[in-house]
């Protein structure tokens, strides 16, 4: 299948999820919905890094964050541009301002696809346990940073105002009605670019390093130049995934953006749906933060980390290639005679 008709199938799917979901009404709906979708493209966005090549990123939380206050600095900057900016610069962008929802994702991508470029330069040359450990002090220095940056609330934290409602043309959305159609156009988006890369010549150059690093350089891929274009893919998504989160949420502080929820849904989805398919990452999420949302309201968020981390273990030993490998396992098995 082409990969314009895989997006326009994606697309239809997605229109049909959201029509039902303006059907019920229910506000919890996309509130969850929004979360479910959300860890979609986390996961997906890590699954190409850390799936396609094999390098396992602990910085998932980072690149989310970046996402976060990028709209954060971005709307605080279009409350009252002249306070901040040159008379010249802000009468010049006054009129685009402030940002909506679309364009602070382009602008939340670009910042972490341009910093996740930076990361993989520095980074890349390490191998194995020593790429993810680097990945984690990344993430400690950015919270470190963000923590003192007043101009987006430092340690204490930023409030955002959105809206009540939204209209785009003849319908009238509730702002999360608003944010979960971001959110599910994002993931089909997320979804697109992980099957074109995995049908690609990229994915091709992707899995020779994830198999055999050494054998592929001697072969003459490329190995820097594709890690560097996989850290950049994953980081953009990653980013793009946390700008509309401020508006979902209200109120950000550096704790909970970096933290661990986020790093470790983003590696343990992927991994328990399975990691060399882009429908490995989308079916573990989709499990995984349904039965985290349902926690949530029937016992309480605490449980959301005992319950991935009980996954985790139980796919560790029982599937370590996951949910899909399972069921390529059982095919296997019923197609000997």
């Amino acid at each position: 299948m082409r990969s314009w008709l895989f997006f326009c199938i994606a697309l239809s799917i997605g229109a049909v999820v959201f029509a039902l979901a303006l059907l019920l009404r229910s506000d919890y709906l996309f509130f969850a919905g929004y979360v479910v979708l959300q860890f979609v493209v986390l996961a997906t966005a890590w699954n190409i890094l850390g799936g396609y090549c094999g390098y396992v990123n602990f910085g998932s939380a980072a690149f989310f964050a970046i996402g976060v206050y990028t709209s954060v600095a971005l709307g605080k900057l279009g409350v009252n541009p002249a306070r901040y900016l040159p008379e010249f610069l802000a009468g010049w962008l006054k009129p685009l301002l402030p940002l909506p929802i679309p364009a602070l994702l382009l602008a939340a991508g670009m910042i972490a696809g341009i910093i996740g470029l930076g990361m993989g330069y520095l980074t890349l040359r390490l191998r194995g346990v020593f790429f993810a450990i680097a990945t984690l002090a990344m993430a400690v220095v950015l919270q470190t940073l963000i923590i003192n940056w007043d101009f987006v609330g430092g340690a204490r934290g930023a409030y955002i105002i959105r809206p009540a409602s939204l209209a785009l043309g003849p319908l009238a959305l509730g702002y999360i009605e608003y944010l979960f159609l971001i959110m599910l156009l994002l993931a089909v988006i997320a979804l697109t670019v992980a099957r074109l890369i995995e049908r690609s010549r990229l994915g091709y150059g992707f899995a020779s390093i994830r198999d055999d690093e050494l054998a592929a350089e001697a072969c003459g891929v490329p190995t820097l130049r594709l890690k560097l274009i996989a850290t950049t893919i994953s980081g953009a998504l990653m980013g793009m995934a946390g700008a509309p989160f401020p508006y979902y949420i209200g109120y950000v502080e550096p704790a909970a953006t970096f933290g661990l929820p986020y790093a470790v849904n983003s590696i343990a989805m992927p991994m328990i749906g399975g990691t060399t398919s882009w429908p490995g990452p989308l079916l573990g999420a989709i499990l995984l933060g349904s039965l985290q949302q349902i926690a949530t309201v029937t016992i309480s968020s605490a449980v959301n980390l005992l319950i991935v981390g009980v996954l985790l273990v139980g796919f560790v030993v029982i599937a370590p290639k996951g949910i899909l490998g399972l069921i390529e396992d059982w095919r296997h098995a019923r197609a000997k005679p």
